[in-house]
């Protein structure tokens, strides 16, 4: 079964996000846990959730800014909404295996 214009959308974005940096943790935003969610709507609109580690995080706008950036870079993306949500709030346990290795955070 292949993917819908959308699922494909959805999933190139979430490549492109994978290349913005928490400046300071060093690591991909992805991985971090601070995507919550991607979406599609009228077939080319993208909304993106997201969270910081803390509220009042400086690099809140890099990191929104970025988020917006890397998905704007997507073919077939018109525009791009950046939401922060901080519900539920973010934990370590919210990084992927990969970054939590990196981090040497104990997955249990």
């Amino acid at each position: 079964m292949s993917a819908t214009p959308e699922e494909a959308l959805v999933e190139q974005i979430g490549e492109a996000l994978h290349l913005v940096i928490d400046p300071e943790l060093g690591y991909n935003i992805v991985d971090l846990g601070l995507i919550y969610d991607v979406a599609i709507d009228n077939g080319c609109d993208a909304r993106i959730t997201m969270t910081t580690t803390t509220r009042g995080c400086p690099a809140t706008n890099y990191l929104q800014s970025g988020a917006r950036d890397a998905a704007s870079s997507v073919d077939g993306v018109d525009s791009v909404e950046v939401s922060l949500s901080y519900d539920p709030p973010w934990t370590p346990k919210m990084m992927s295996p990969a970054a939590k290795a990196h981090f040497g955070i104990d997955d249990d």
